[in-house]
């Protein structure tokens, strides 16, 4: 992994559900293994980002 950030809020600094990972290499594996994943009874959704339009 090369840098992990989690989006939060400005005004309550809480997290907004969703953050980025940036890896050098296994990112596709990664996706792979944790897409559709579930972690304390939420699911995630894994994959790569997308330029906003």
């Amino acid at each position: 992994m090369t840098s992990a950030k989690v989006v939060t809020d400005r005004e309550t600094k809480r997290s907004r559900g969703f953050g980025f990972v940036e890896m050098s290499d296994g990112g596709e594996k990664a996706i792979q293994a944790l897409n559709d994943a579930e972690i304390d009874g939420r699911k995630l959704t894994v994959n790569e980002s997308r330029p906003k339009d």
